[in-house]
């Protein structure tokens, strides 16, 4: 035997390293089915709000920080002044970031399981996509979840064909919409940006958030501003890449 197959037999391989690492978050989530599936529907969605504030409450001082820094750089005139507030806002950048970080990761295997359970009271309802007329029929599955949880660690998931990407990113979305920035689903044609944002936007504004696709409007226009400006943004990777050499341009 190989030292390689040996390290394989003893450790597994580096699928089955990642699986257990990853299966208590999966069996974290379970943990909070029973509660949501006590609540009412509007009770299921007061936890859209009641996750925000448990993140604003950990990062808002930070953020506000943050502001002040760029704000104070902004208007500053003294270059070396600037200089100074420009290591300051990344330092503080970089705390706000870290904090961030890990109050998502702590609010995950809860607002996972809200996705999941709202997936489940809406079986059976109808939304228009593309102008066709759709019954909603997902609820993820724990490979779902799985796949969910990489996409949020930032890492890549490969999925197949039918197994359910496009309800896969639905978790990562949910949870980093949270935050209050925004949260961006880069496709990579137009249909795919403006069926999946009708699709899963049936999901996401019975959460609570509100949904925009900047395939649907034309550039530098107050349609498209809008759009950024929702909760959870889907568009194509030309719009998203043409829109930030218009912004930056001199």
């Amino acid at each position: 035997m190989s030292p390689k197959d040996l390290f394989t037999k003893i450790f597994g391989t580096r699928f089955q390293r990642e699986l257990k690492r990853i299966r208590p978050v999966v069996d974290a989530i379970h943990g909070h089915e029973d509660r949501l599936k006590g609540l009412s529907d509007a009770e299921l969605q007061a936890q859209t709000p009641k996750l925000r504030g448990l993140i604003a409450e950990r990062t808002g001082a930070l953020g506000a920080e943050v502001e002040r820094l760029k704000r104070e750089k902004h208007d500053c005139p003294d270059a070396a002044q600037r200089a100074t507030l420009s290591d300051q806002l990344s330092r503080a950048e970089t705390t706000y970031v870290k904090a961030l970080q890990a109050a998502l990761s702590d609010m995950l295997p809860e607002a996972f399981a809200t996705v999941r359970e709202a997936c489940r009271r809406l079986l059976g309802s109808e939304v228009v996509v593309t102008g066709h007329a759709l019954k909603w029929d997902m609820v993820p599955y724990d490979v779902q979840l799985i796949g969910g949880i990489v996409l949020h660690q930032g890492k890549i998931a490969e999925m197949a064909t039918g197994e359910g990407k496009t309800l896969v990113a639905t978790l990562p979305l949910y949870l980093n919409a949270l935050a209050g920035r925004g949260a961006h689903l880069v496709t990579v044609n137009n249909y795919l940006a403006r069926r999946d944002s009708q699709w899963m936007g049936h999901l996401f504004t019975w959460l609570g958030l509100t949904v925009g696709c900047i395939d649907d409007t034309e550039p530098s226009t107050p349609a498209r501003r809008a759009a950024y400006l929702c909760d959870i943004t889907y568009g194509t990777n030309n719009e998203f890449g043409f829109d930030y050499l218009r912004d930056n341009m001199v």
